[in-house]
């Protein structure tokens, strides 16, 4: 039985019946939290007599919500069975939604992935064809798995640009109908969707299974084609009034005249992202400067990634160069970032985290000199860990939190 249906409100509508079921809630939540518990320990937690905890937990062993991981050996005299989550109770789609490919991915409930595929063929248009085939491949992959689709509890899907998660909008792909992009999608799959922007959820993720370690404010850096921040304060996402917060690629910065994909001049990724070094590459090599690397004009979408794997495995002088100014440039920009929040943490994700200190050491040395220097020695610069997996696991920790926050509000 899928957690769904714990999930909703209990068909006996009478006051005990309905006692019953929060009952029933609060134990699923205590495990979701804990891990594992015994009848005491639940019992103890929900002031509610051992002989009840025990009938529910039975009920929810014969439903399969819940598991007995067996006698607790560390124990003297009669050795209590410990309890927790199913992790085959509910499954979490991700879908990770990139220019030229998409990565997708099924975690249960203990953010285990059952199934992934990552960086599979996609081209992002705003078409309906393409969100036709979006759609068409998001079907295929659950067919593929061995999970039926009623146990999937929702998706998450996450898109560049302006995300307004609140109401399901895109306002930058598939924006064609004067309705929430995520109830179309949601028709085509028959499951919940919720749509997110790409860096928030990445963010998300490397807050629940990635470098975080207890921090509660945190700022992400998505450093990749293009440029933007995720925020997490007190330990919950960032949106802002409208759900367009993290946008800093596009801070009008340089009176450089150069258009941005935006449509504004001058914004901040007209210089430091990835299809800035891209042209900067090929002015530099117009200009004579050598390099063993050769972009292949048919493949935009993928030139930056060509350039970092030229400083990465060929040390490629004007890669590194580059590279490094950009990178300078970058933290300078980051402090702030750093002098108005005052982060815990600031991890560094995207393709640039690729590069190691070939990044990082640029960006951390203009955040000592350009940031104050009681926010600089309080906060921790860390380099994501989830790399490309970082979509598709921000993807199911958001929809997890999403589908699961009622429960966890009981």
């Amino acid at each position: 039985m899928s957690l769904k249906n714990l999930l909703d409100t209990s068909t006996d509508s009478s006051l005990s019946g309905q006692k019953w079921h929060i009952l029933r809630q609060s134990i699923v939540k205590h495990l979701l939290s804990s891990g594992n518990a015994t009848i005491a320990e639940l019992s103890a937690e929900l002031q509610s007599s051992v002989p009840t905890v025990t009938k529910a937990v039975n009920e929810l062993l014969s439903e399969a919500y819940v598991v007995d991981m067996g006698k607790i050996t560390n124990s003297s005299g009669r050795r209590p069975s410990l309890y927790s989550i199913n992790p085959t109770s509910a499954y979490f789609l991700g879908v990770n939604v990139n220019r030229s490919s998409m990565s997708i991915g099924l975690q249960n409930i203990k953010n285990e992935f059952v199934s992934i595929e990552l960086d599979s063929s996609f081209k992002l248009e705003n078409t309906p064809e393409s969100l036709q085939e979006l759609c068409n491949l998001i079907n295929s992959f659950i067919e593929d798995t061995s999970v039926e689709k009623k146990m999937i509890v929702g998706v998450c899907i996450n898109l560049s640009g302006r995300i307004n998660s609140m109401e399901g909008f895109s306002y930058n792909y598939f924006f064609t109908e004067n309705r929430p992009l995520a109830e179309i999608i949601s028709e085509q799959l028959g499951l919940p969707v919720h749509l997110e922007n790409d860096t928030r959820a990445m963010t998300f993720g490397e807050y629940r299974e990635g470098v975080v370690d207890g921090e509660q404010n945190i700022i992400f850096l998505n450093y990749s084609w293009g440029v933007a921040i995720g925020m997490i304060t007190d330990g919950k996402l960032y949106y802002g009034k409208s759900g367009y917060a993290g946008e800093f690629g596009h801070s009008t910065i340089f009176n450089n005249e150069i258009m941005c994909q935006c449509g504004k001049l001058g914004c901040l990724e007209t210089e430091i992202s990835g299809w800035a070094l891209i042209d900067q590459f090929k002015s530099a090599i117009k200009d004579g400067k050598q390099s063993k690397v050769t972009l292949d004009e048919k493949g935009v979408d993928t030139q930056h990634n060509a350039i970092i794997n030229g400083a990465v495995n060929l040390e490629d002088t004007l890669c590194i160069d580059l590279i490094t100014k950009q990178s300078e440039q970058m933290g300078r920009y980051l402090s702030i970032i750093l002098n108005i929040f005052n982060p815990d943490l600031l991890v560094i994700g995207g393709d640039f985290a690729q590069l190691g200190d070939y990044a990082l050491l640029p960006i951390q040395a203009a955040l000592k000199k350009y940031s104050l220097g009681l926010v600089n020695r309080d906060m921790k610069l860390k380099k994501s860990v989830l790399g490309r997996r970082a979509g598709v696991i921000g993807a199911c920790c958001v929809i997890k939190e999403k589908m699961l926050s009622p429960l966890m509000n009981v």
